[in-house]
């Protein structure tokens, strides 16, 4: 049987497109998801980051070292004291010990938090779930905040308090506004690690920027007190560095009365311009 051959000419018929339009008479009710709808805040975002932090093993191990780092090497020391020790200094003074190493756990952990997610790509997710990328950094920061402020005082305030049972009887000075201070301090060393790791978006860079910012200043007026010129920014250095300004917190050193309030109050300001800068990058950055 032979088939008929389409002509070249001969095109072939267009296809109509169906016809959706309802039949006169017939309404359809427009549809509405069975799912509510809420307006998304910072309280959203607050869980979010609680929820990451908490579940992550790096809060777990950083957070576990330095508890071990503070109350086991201030126990330690407060073993080797005697009563006539604590005549006008606070008995928190042994956790001082513990938390000149233990902020190096607070400052990885603060870079980590958001390091990480840049490093595993998770950040885009994480941008997309909150586009308000200034909800996201201010979560990270309120969280970590509350975390780390939290787990000092209590590091601290447990050493303060053991120290002070093992010397019943012997009246020291005052020392909770230490454990306050203390927890501040360190704190916000922490938050300023996690603004560093938003701007640089590297683990390894922001934790060695971090660490260059609290050991170098603590080495170098050493080198820089040997010349008459630069002695002026050694003894600034010496005096403001972490250690020693933790020192004045805690009342080791307390040549000029302070208390560490100038220390914490500069800490305070350069924690405050990294944020800003933070924010301003990641608005102006892709991801």
């Amino acid at each position: 049987m032979s088939t008929p051959h389409q002509s070249p000419t001969q095109q072939p018929a267009p296809q109509t497109a169906p016809n959706w339009q309802a039949a006169p008479g017939t309404s359809y009710a427009p549809y509405t998801s069975p799912i509510p709808i809420t307006r998304t805040h910072l309280g959203h975002a607050l869980a979010s980051e609680w929820t990451k932090i908490k579940s992550v093993r790096s809060t777990i191990w950083t957070l576990g070292v330095f508890l071990v780092l503070v109350i086991g090497i201030g126990l330690l020391v407060a073993a080797q004291t005697t009563g006539e020790d604590f005549g006008d200094v606070p008995y928190t003074i042994p956790a001082f010990f513990g938390l000149v190493l233990g902020q190096i756990c607070l400052i990885t952990l603060g870079v980590l938090v958001i390091s990480s997610e840049y490093g595993t790509g998770m950040i885009r997710t994480t941008f997309t779930a909150s586009p308000q990328r200034h909800r996201v950094l201010a979560a990270k920061l309120i969280i970590f905040f509350a975390v780390a402020f939290v787990v000092s005082a209590f590091a601290i305030g447990f050493v303060g308090l053991v120290t002070e049972s093992m010397h019943t009887g012997v009246a020291g000075k005052a020392w909770g506004g230490t454990v306050v201070m203390g927890a501040l301090y360190v704190s916000l060393l922490g938050v300023l690690a996690l603004a560093v790791g938003s701007m640089l978006r590297h683990s390894a860079g922001a934790i060695t920027a971090m660490l260059g910012l609290v050991l170098v200043p603590a080495i170098l007026p050493a080198f820089l007190l040997l010349s008459e010129s630069m002695q002026t920014i050694g003894e600034k250095m010496l005096e403001y560095n972490a250690p020693n300004s933790l020192a004045k917190i805690f009342g080791i050193d307390e040549a000029d009365g302070s208390g560490g309030g100038a220390q914490l109050g500069l800490l305070a300001g350069l924690t405050a311009a990294a944020i800003a800068g933070a924010f301003v990058l990641l608005d102006r950055r892709d991801v």
